[in-house]
Protein backbone atom coordinates (compact mmCIF):
# COMPACT_ATOMS: atom_id res chain seq x y z
CA UNK A 1 0.00 0.00 0.00
CA UNK A 2 1.35 3.20 -0.70
CA UNK A 3 2.13 6.05 2.63
CA UNK A 4 -0.37 8.79 3.08
CA UNK A 5 0.96 12.19 1.72
CA UNK A 6 1.19 14.96 4.35
CA UNK A 7 -0.65 18.12 3.54
CA UNK A 8 2.12 20.52 1.82
CA UNK A 9 2.76 23.51 5.01
CA UNK A 10 1.02 27.24 3.21
CA UNK A 11 3.40 29.20 2.64
CA UNK A 12 2.92 33.33 1.57
CA UNK A 13 3.08 32.51 -2.12
CA UNK A 14 -0.46 30.35 -1.29
CA UNK A 15 -1.64 34.00 0.05
CA UNK A 16 -0.11 35.64 -2.47
CA UNK A 17 -1.94 33.78 -5.49
CA UNK A 18 -5.22 33.96 -3.63
CA UNK A 19 -5.01 37.65 -3.13
CA UNK A 20 -3.43 37.92 -6.67
CA UNK A 21 -0.34 40.19 -5.35
CA UNK A 22 3.18 40.21 -5.10
CA UNK A 23 5.03 38.28 -2.34
CA UNK A 24 6.95 40.88 -0.85
CA UNK A 25 3.35 42.67 -0.42
CA UNK A 26 1.89 39.54 1.15
CA UNK A 27 5.25 40.25 3.49
CA UNK A 28 4.99 43.59 4.50
CA UNK A 29 1.26 42.78 5.19
CA UNK A 30 1.99 40.64 7.81
CA UNK A 31 4.83 42.28 9.21
CA UNK A 32 2.09 45.17 10.21
CA UNK A 33 4.08 47.50 7.66
CA UNK A 34 1.92 50.66 7.53
CA UNK A 35 2.98 51.70 4.45
CA UNK A 36 1.31 49.44 2.44
CA UNK A 37 -2.20 50.34 0.41
CA UNK A 38 -5.44 49.66 3.60
CA UNK A 39 -7.35 48.22 0.30
CA UNK A 40 -4.83 45.75 -0.20
CA UNK A 41 -3.82 45.06 2.95
CA UNK A 42 -7.18 44.02 3.69
CA UNK A 43 -7.25 42.05 0.60
CA UNK A 44 -3.97 39.95 1.94
CA UNK A 45 -5.48 39.32 5.11
CA UNK A 46 -9.11 38.13 3.07
CA UNK A 47 -6.99 36.12 1.88
CA UNK A 48 -4.45 34.74 4.32
CA UNK A 49 -7.71 34.50 6.54
CA UNK A 50 -9.38 32.06 3.74
CA UNK A 51 -6.90 29.83 3.63
CA UNK A 52 -6.29 29.44 7.10
CA UNK A 53 -2.96 30.64 7.05
CA UNK A 54 -0.68 32.42 9.94
CA UNK A 55 2.56 33.82 9.50
CA UNK A 56 5.47 31.88 11.68
CA UNK A 57 7.07 33.75 14.68
CA UNK A 58 10.34 32.18 13.74
CA UNK A 59 10.46 33.54 10.24
CA UNK A 60 8.51 36.62 10.93
CA UNK A 61 11.59 37.53 13.94
CA UNK A 62 13.92 36.53 11.17
CA UNK A 63 12.25 39.03 8.76
CA UNK A 64 11.51 41.73 11.51
CA UNK A 65 14.95 41.17 13.36
CA UNK A 66 13.20 40.74 16.46
CA UNK A 67 12.17 38.03 18.45
CA UNK A 68 9.11 39.02 20.14
CA UNK A 69 10.87 37.67 23.50
CA UNK A 70 12.29 39.94 26.12
CA UNK A 71 14.35 38.24 29.26
CA UNK A 72 13.31 38.83 33.08
CA UNK A 73 16.41 38.16 35.47
CA UNK A 74 15.93 37.64 38.83
CA UNK A 75 17.60 36.74 41.71
CA UNK A 76 14.76 34.18 43.32
CA UNK A 77 12.20 32.28 41.31
CA UNK A 78 11.23 30.34 44.92
CA UNK A 79 10.01 33.98 46.47
CA UNK A 80 6.79 34.50 45.46
CA UNK A 81 7.19 38.40 45.47
CA UNK A 82 9.13 37.86 41.85
CA UNK A 83 6.80 35.34 40.81
CA UNK A 84 3.75 38.13 41.33
CA UNK A 85 5.31 40.54 39.56
CA UNK A 86 5.99 38.42 36.69
CA UNK A 87 2.98 37.49 36.18
CA UNK A 88 1.50 41.32 36.17
CA UNK A 89 4.62 41.74 33.47
CA UNK A 90 3.80 38.37 31.10
CA UNK A 91 0.15 39.50 31.03
CA UNK A 92 0.91 43.43 29.92
CA UNK A 93 3.66 41.85 27.05
CA UNK A 94 0.97 39.00 26.35
CA UNK A 95 -1.31 41.98 25.25
CA UNK A 96 1.10 43.34 22.67
CA UNK A 97 2.01 39.90 21.56
CA UNK A 98 5.21 39.74 23.72
CA UNK A 99 6.69 36.53 25.72
CA UNK A 100 8.70 36.52 28.38
CA UNK A 101 11.96 34.56 29.28
CA UNK A 102 13.02 33.78 32.80
CA UNK A 103 16.45 33.91 34.20
CA UNK A 104 16.62 32.82 37.46
CA UNK A 105 20.24 34.19 38.81
CA UNK A 106 19.38 31.83 42.27
CA UNK A 107 20.35 34.47 44.97
CA UNK A 108 24.28 34.31 42.71
CA UNK A 109 25.35 38.11 43.09
CA UNK A 110 28.21 37.01 41.01
CA UNK A 111 26.97 35.06 37.75
CA UNK A 112 23.84 38.08 37.71
CA UNK A 113 26.13 40.25 35.33
CA UNK A 114 26.88 37.27 32.53
CA UNK A 115 23.49 36.17 33.04
CA UNK A 116 21.81 39.02 31.99
CA UNK A 117 24.27 39.53 28.80
CA UNK A 118 23.63 36.02 27.85
CA UNK A 119 19.58 36.92 28.17
CA UNK A 120 20.02 39.95 26.75
CA UNK A 121 21.52 38.44 23.17
CA UNK A 122 18.53 35.98 23.26
CA UNK A 123 15.72 38.61 23.39
CA UNK A 124 14.46 42.25 22.09
CA UNK A 125 15.06 43.48 25.48
CA UNK A 126 15.47 42.89 29.45
CA UNK A 127 13.73 43.84 32.66
CA UNK A 128 16.26 43.96 35.24
CA UNK A 129 15.37 42.70 38.61
CA UNK A 130 19.26 42.57 39.97
CA UNK A 131 18.41 44.57 44.02
CA UNK A 132 21.58 43.07 45.14
CA UNK A 133 23.87 43.79 42.51
CA UNK A 134 26.93 46.42 43.18
CA UNK A 135 25.69 49.51 41.84
CA UNK A 136 29.28 50.17 39.87
CA UNK A 137 28.53 47.16 38.16
CA UNK A 138 24.88 47.38 37.83
CA UNK A 139 25.67 51.15 35.87
CA UNK A 140 28.44 49.79 33.84
CA UNK A 141 26.07 46.50 32.65
CA UNK A 142 22.68 49.07 31.89
CA UNK A 143 24.13 50.73 28.47
CA UNK A 144 24.84 47.49 27.15
CA UNK A 145 21.43 45.89 27.58
CA UNK A 146 19.79 48.22 26.44
CA UNK A 147 16.98 48.59 25.51
CA UNK A 148 16.34 47.84 29.85
CA UNK A 149 13.57 48.56 32.75
CA UNK A 150 14.98 48.21 35.74
CA UNK A 151 12.87 47.26 38.95
CA UNK A 152 13.43 47.98 42.67
CA UNK A 153 16.61 49.70 42.40
CA UNK A 154 16.70 53.61 42.39
CA UNK A 155 20.04 54.52 40.59
CA UNK A 156 20.77 58.33 40.45
CA UNK A 157 20.54 59.64 36.72
CA UNK A 158 20.05 55.84 35.51
CA UNK A 159 19.23 56.33 31.55
CA UNK A 160 17.16 53.04 32.22
CA UNK A 161 13.35 53.61 33.05
CA UNK A 162 13.26 53.11 36.86
CA UNK A 163 9.98 50.85 38.31
CA UNK A 164 10.28 50.37 42.45
CA UNK A 165 8.41 49.65 45.39
CA UNK A 166 9.02 52.65 48.19
CA UNK A 167 10.29 50.08 50.56
CA UNK A 168 11.58 52.98 53.07
CA UNK A 169 8.10 54.60 53.19
CA UNK A 170 6.75 51.11 53.68
CA UNK A 171 8.76 50.09 56.42
CA UNK A 172 8.09 53.35 58.09
CA UNK A 173 4.44 53.29 58.16
CA UNK A 174 4.62 49.75 59.41
CA UNK A 175 7.29 50.86 62.24
CA UNK A 176 4.17 53.48 63.02
CA UNK A 177 1.83 50.95 63.18
CA UNK A 178 3.42 48.84 65.80
CA UNK A 179 4.02 52.34 67.84
CA UNK A 180 0.52 53.58 67.87
CA UNK A 181 -0.51 50.13 69.25
CA UNK A 182 2.13 50.49 72.11
CA UNK A 183 5.39 48.58 71.08
CA UNK A 184 7.86 50.63 72.32
CA UNK A 185 10.98 48.32 71.96
CA UNK A 186 11.28 46.21 68.51
CA UNK A 187 13.25 43.84 66.35
CA UNK A 188 13.86 44.04 62.65
CA UNK A 189 15.63 41.22 61.07
CA UNK A 190 17.56 41.87 58.03
CA UNK A 191 17.91 40.41 54.56
CA UNK A 192 21.39 40.01 52.91
CA UNK A 193 23.59 42.75 53.52
CA UNK A 194 24.31 43.63 49.73
CA UNK A 195 20.59 44.22 48.73
CA UNK A 196 19.47 47.95 48.27
CA UNK A 197 16.22 47.06 49.19
CA UNK A 198 17.13 46.10 52.81
CA UNK A 199 19.46 49.15 52.83
CA UNK A 200 16.30 50.85 52.38
CA UNK A 201 14.73 49.42 55.16
CA UNK A 202 17.21 50.43 57.34
CA UNK A 203 17.25 54.09 56.30
CA UNK A 204 13.76 53.22 57.91
CA UNK A 205 14.65 52.57 60.76
CA UNK A 206 17.10 55.18 61.63
CA UNK A 207 14.28 57.78 60.65
CA UNK A 208 11.80 56.01 63.49
CA UNK A 209 14.49 56.09 65.66
CA UNK A 210 15.29 59.89 65.48
CA UNK A 211 11.56 60.53 65.36
CA UNK A 212 11.12 58.70 68.72
CA UNK A 213 13.82 58.99 71.03
CA UNK A 214 11.90 56.61 73.39
CA UNK A 215 11.74 53.90 70.75
CA UNK A 216 14.26 50.73 70.89
CA UNK A 217 15.19 48.86 67.51
CA UNK A 218 17.29 46.13 67.93
CA UNK A 219 18.73 44.75 64.90
CA UNK A 220 19.21 40.93 63.99
CA UNK A 221 21.33 39.62 60.88
CA UNK A 222 18.84 37.71 58.68
CA UNK A 223 18.17 36.50 55.40
CA UNK A 224 15.40 35.84 52.35
CA UNK A 225 13.74 32.80 52.68
CA UNK A 226 12.20 30.10 55.91
CA UNK A 227 15.08 29.28 56.96
CA UNK A 228 16.77 32.56 57.93
CA UNK A 229 13.75 33.52 60.25
CA UNK A 230 13.49 29.74 62.00
CA UNK A 231 17.51 30.34 62.57
CA UNK A 232 17.39 33.64 64.36
CA UNK A 233 14.32 32.23 66.28
CA UNK A 234 16.39 32.50 69.90
CA UNK A 235 17.92 35.82 69.16
CA UNK A 236 14.74 37.76 68.65
CA UNK A 237 13.84 36.37 71.99
CA UNK A 238 16.85 37.28 73.51
CA UNK A 239 16.29 41.37 72.92
CA UNK A 240 13.14 41.28 74.51
CA UNK A 241 11.31 42.75 71.98
CA UNK A 242 7.70 42.88 72.06
CA UNK A 243 7.29 43.27 68.15
CA UNK A 244 9.43 41.10 65.67
CA UNK A 245 9.73 42.85 61.92
CA UNK A 246 10.95 40.38 59.58
CA UNK A 247 12.78 41.53 56.27
CA UNK A 248 9.97 39.84 54.43
CA UNK A 249 7.17 37.81 54.92
CA UNK A 250 9.29 34.20 54.24
CA UNK A 251 11.77 35.23 56.89
CA UNK A 252 8.64 35.71 59.07
CA UNK A 253 7.19 32.69 58.15
CA UNK A 254 10.49 30.77 59.40
CA UNK A 255 10.46 32.79 62.51
CA UNK A 256 6.79 31.78 63.41
CA UNK A 257 7.64 28.19 62.61
CA UNK A 258 10.43 27.92 64.94
CA UNK A 259 8.58 30.48 67.83
CA UNK A 260 5.61 27.67 67.69
CA UNK A 261 7.96 24.54 68.06
CA UNK A 262 9.09 26.82 71.52
CA UNK A 263 5.91 27.45 72.67
CA UNK A 264 6.06 30.87 72.61
CA UNK A 265 2.54 32.32 71.72
CA UNK A 266 1.81 35.12 68.71
CA UNK A 267 0.74 37.64 69.01
CA UNK A 268 -0.08 36.96 72.87
CA UNK A 269 3.82 36.70 73.62
CA UNK A 270 5.96 38.38 70.92
CA UNK A 271 4.35 40.32 67.76
CA UNK A 272 5.62 39.41 64.52
CA UNK A 273 5.27 40.91 61.35
CA UNK A 274 6.50 40.70 57.53
CA UNK A 275 6.92 42.58 54.47
CA UNK A 276 5.68 42.12 50.98
CA UNK A 277 1.75 40.17 51.27
CA UNK A 278 2.89 37.61 49.38
CA UNK A 279 -0.43 35.24 48.71
CA UNK A 280 0.38 32.89 51.90
CA UNK A 281 0.72 35.86 54.30
CA UNK A 282 -3.31 35.94 55.24
CA UNK A 283 -3.59 32.22 55.77
CA UNK A 284 -0.42 31.85 58.75
CA UNK A 285 -1.77 31.33 61.62
CA UNK A 286 -2.09 33.63 63.18
CA UNK A 287 -2.75 35.39 60.19
CA UNK A 288 0.43 37.58 59.33
CA UNK A 289 0.70 41.47 59.82
CA UNK A 290 2.40 42.80 56.83
CA UNK A 291 3.24 45.76 54.77
CA UNK A 292 1.62 44.96 51.07
CA UNK A 293 3.61 45.55 47.92
CA UNK A 294 1.59 45.74 44.43
CA UNK A 295 3.83 43.17 42.61
CA UNK A 296 1.33 42.43 39.99
CA UNK A 297 1.34 46.68 39.33
CA UNK A 298 4.86 46.86 38.92
CA UNK A 299 5.25 44.65 36.49
CA UNK A 300 2.38 46.18 34.42
CA UNK A 301 4.48 49.40 34.98
CA UNK A 302 7.80 47.81 33.50
CA UNK A 303 5.94 46.52 30.33
CA UNK A 304 4.58 49.78 29.81
CA UNK A 305 8.33 51.40 29.62
CA UNK A 306 9.47 48.91 28.18
CA UNK A 307 7.05 49.19 25.30
CA UNK A 308 7.86 52.77 25.10
CA UNK A 309 11.77 51.57 24.11
CA UNK A 310 10.65 49.24 22.24
CA UNK A 311 8.85 51.44 20.44
CA UNK A 312 11.55 53.96 20.45
CA UNK A 313 9.23 56.74 22.44
CA UNK A 314 10.61 58.27 25.27
CA UNK A 315 9.09 55.95 28.23
CA UNK A 316 7.24 56.91 31.05
CA UNK A 317 8.28 58.38 34.15
CA UNK A 318 10.09 56.74 37.01
CA UNK A 319 7.62 54.89 39.41
CA UNK A 320 7.53 54.41 43.55
CA UNK A 321 4.26 52.31 44.54
CA UNK A 322 3.64 52.83 48.43
CA UNK A 323 3.61 49.80 50.08
CA UNK A 324 0.19 49.39 52.33
CA UNK A 325 -0.22 48.26 55.48
CA UNK A 326 -2.16 45.27 56.85
CA UNK A 327 -2.39 45.15 60.32
CA UNK A 328 -3.38 41.02 60.94
CA UNK A 329 -3.68 38.55 63.98
CA UNK A 330 -0.05 38.38 64.72
CA UNK A 331 0.18 41.54 66.23
CA UNK A 332 -1.71 42.98 69.37
CA UNK A 333 -2.24 45.63 71.25
CA UNK A 334 -0.42 46.94 74.21
CA UNK A 335 -1.62 49.87 75.47
CA UNK A 336 -3.50 52.79 74.70
CA UNK A 337 -1.66 54.52 71.61
CA UNK A 338 0.52 57.63 73.32
CA UNK A 339 -1.04 61.26 73.66
CA UNK A 340 0.42 63.18 70.49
Amino acid sequence: MSQPVAPRALTIADVAARAGVSLSTVSRVMNGNATVDPELAAKVRAAAASLNYSASPLARGLVLGKTQTVAVVVPDLANPTFIGALRGLSLAAAQNDYHVLIADSSENVADERLLAMEARRRCDAIVLVAPRMPLDVLAELIPRLAPVVVINRDLPASPAPIVAADYRAGLIELLEAHLSLGHRHLVFITGVAESASNANRLSAIEDVRASHPDVVVDIVAGGVDFESGYAVADRVLETGATAALAYNDLVAMGLLSALHEKGVRVPDDVSVAGFDDIPFARYTTPPLTTASVPVAELGAHAWARMWDLLNHRAPGHNVFLRPRVELRGSVRRLAAPPAA
